[in-house]
């Protein structure tokens, strides 16, 4: 599975993360998977909090719902394990992403000046978001 999500990873974003990486983050108990034929999204969980690690659609499916739909699925996730809150960071340069989490109820929390350095570009910020959850209790 490492492989596979590495290399969607790596068409989805300009540092796409290595096999190693998603095994060493798939070995960890609090990680979940959520897969979708069109993409996936990694979620970290330690009730009450989760946060999403990342989340990457197929470029050629892009704009057609599947990134709502996952994001969907990833926060029900993160209900049904206890979390009532769903942490994020976003490219502040990446407005389809920032539409995605906006309309799914996450608002902004934060700003760190920077943050994304890249060798060939100068650095982007990243926007922390947070989303409140309903627990069903």
């Amino acid at each position: 599975m490492a492989e596979t999500l590495a290399a969607l990873h790596a068409a989805s974003f300009a540092r796409g993360w290595s096999a190693q990486e998603f095994e060493a983050l798939l070995a960890n108990p609090t990680t979940h998977a959520i897969t979708s034929p069109h993409g996936f999204a990694l979620l970290q969980i330690i009730a009450p909090e989760a946060e999403l690690i990342t989340i990457s659609i197929l470029p050629a499916l892009r704009g057609q719902g599947h990134g709502r739909a996952l994001l969907g699925k990833t926060i029900l996730t993160a209900q049904e394990n206890g979390a009532d809150t769903l942490f994020l960071e976003v490219e502040a340069t990446n407005a389809a992403a920032l539409a995605l989490y906006e309309n799914a109820g996450f608002t902004v929390t934060g700003r760190r000046t920077g943050y994304y350095a890249y060798p060939d570009g100068p650095a982007v910020d990243a926007i922390t978001m947070t989303c409140a959850l309903q627990t069903g209790t």
